[in-house]
């Protein structure tokens, strides 16, 4: 995954956060007060990640519970879990190197962090969660914080290529890498927030006539559409 453009299957225009998930051009619709449809963006976050499968109406309330409740934990620096504000920091960083601040916000201004840690812990099983927590313990012994943003980059780099052969050879029933988990994640909880989809890609709350069909230019945000 060549991180310095974000993510390897979001095929995003320069400077942009805005995703074409499997070549389809269509961006995140939104509706509702915030005016995200969750549904919708989980599927597409599914089709970033090359197929993998999110599905239930347990996982979009609980993608909707975090995000009600990530800003208010990022605000009071409150302990979530086991995961400690230290922590949360961490993977607001990480996040934000995977997803940084371009011509709109990165992952960290969407709470990004706090959004893995109350996902961690609310939906994923025991041995999950031993995984993500392990596995953020070495990022944090690798000094993540301390490091450059490029020295940041090139770690991510490596560990997203030690999670890609982890991944294709690993055992029928072993655990995902962590960083597959950080990175699926980092994305779900990006696109899925108010920032990546109102911010990340271009929204007219008030749309006229539609048009199937329109000049598109080069390094253009992707729209998001309505339900």
């Amino acid at each position: 995954m060549d991180i310095s453009k974000h993510v390897d299957m979001t095929a995003s225009p320069p400077d942009s956060h805005s995703p074409s998930p499997a070549g389809s051009g269509q961006a995140i619709p939104e509706t509702g007060n915030t005016g995200i449809d969750r549904r919708e963006a989980i599927k597409r976050v599914s089709m970033l990640l090359g197929g993998l499968a999110f599905a239930g109406t347990g996982l979009l309330n609980a993608v909707e519970n975090a995000h009600g409740r990530a800003a208010r934990v990022t605000a009071t620096r409150a302990q979530v879990g086991a995961f400690t504000a230290q922590d949360i920091a961490l993977l607001d960083e990480v996040a934000d190197t995977i997803l940084p601040d371009t011509k709109t916000p990165g992952a960290k201004a969407a709470h990004t962090g706090a959004f893995m840690a109350l996902m961690v812990t609310d939906t994923y099983d025991d041995q999950q969660q031993a995984t993500f927590r392990d596995g953020l313990q070495k990022v944090n012994a690798a000094t993540f914080m301390t490091k450059t943003p490029a020295e940041r980059l090139a770690f991510l780099e490596q560990l997203d290529k030690d999670a890609k052969a982890y991944m294709d050879t690993r055992a029928r029933g072993a655990p995902s890498h962590y960083f597959r988990q950080i990175k699926e994640l980092t994305l779900l909880g990006y696109f899925t927030s108010e920032i990546g989809c109102t911010q990340a890609m271009r929204y007219e709350e008030t749309p006229g006539r539609f048009e199937p069909c329109v000049p598109y230019t080069p390094g253009e945000t992707a729209w998001a559409g309505h339900a």
